[in-house]
């Protein structure tokens, strides 16, 4: 026969149970452990934003130190004088980073210029009248920090890499044809290109410089010779 069961009294209503007691551990070690991995998500959601946001200052830190890589093109002209055909041509070269740290460890750079003059014919391809090349060398020593452009036999030092290309990518009254090539009243046409030269790259340098990369840097343009 079971004895009915003697009721709590307050203390013992207040102090829960061995049982409770242990349930109540459990939960407390839950909501315990869930706060704790909010906490650490919302660090690790701060650490992401702030390297982020020291990404995006660091691009536009870079975006900021100079001009996108490219060529702009100042001036270019196309014209007669005394019977002969001249050409002046000023860019604007800003190497892209590749490029440039290429140089930097002593790889040597050619830039190349050419100009060919044409006659248009109506009955077959128009007729090439004249055309004319140069190229450049730069090189930088690094014992030094003196950049060196060479053209032919004729060689000069720069201090800074700015004087250096601007070197490369200037030319005034460069003679494309001689006097009596290109016969007055007649109309004639021009085609110019500047480019750096990847095929005077070291050998194990060419490989995978195809077009759309960092090293595809070059302008061409078509100019009309007045008559």
């Amino acid at each position: 026969m079971n004895r009915p069961q003697r009721p709590l009294n307050r203390a013992e209503q207040a102090e829960p149970q061995p049982a409770r007691r242990a349930v109540l551990r459990a939960a407390a070690a839950g909501a315990g452990g869930w706060a704790l991995q909010a906490s650490s998500a919302a660090l690790g959601l701060t650490g992401l934003a702030g390297l982020a946001g020291l990404g995006l200052a660091d691009t536009a830190k870079a975006q900021n130190r100079g001009d996108a890589p490219g060529v702009e093109v100042q001036t270019l002209s196309l014209r007669r004088e005394d019977g002969a055909v001249l050409l002046d041509f000023d860019l604007r070269v800003h190497l892209p980073p590749a490029v440039e740290d290429a140089l930097s460890r002593g790889v040597p750079l050619y830039f190349q210029a050419s100009a060919a003059l044409f006659r248009p014919r109506w009955y077959w391809r128009d007729a090439r009248v004249a055309r004319v090349e140069r190229q450049w060398r730069l090189s930088f020593q690094p014992l030094t920090g003196v950049y060196r452009v060479t053209l032919g036999s004729i060689a000069q030092n720069h201090a800074r890499l700015e004087d250096a290309l601007t070197a490369v990518s200037r030319l005034g009254r460069w003679q494309v044809a001689d006097p009596g090539q290109a016969e007055a009243g007649e109309r004639h046409y021009a085609e110019f290109s500047w480019k750096l030269d990847i095929n005077q790259l070291p050998r194990p340098m060419q490989f995978g410089l195809g077009s759309g990369t960092e090293w595809s840097l070059g302008v061409e343009r078509t100019l009309r010779l007045e008559p």
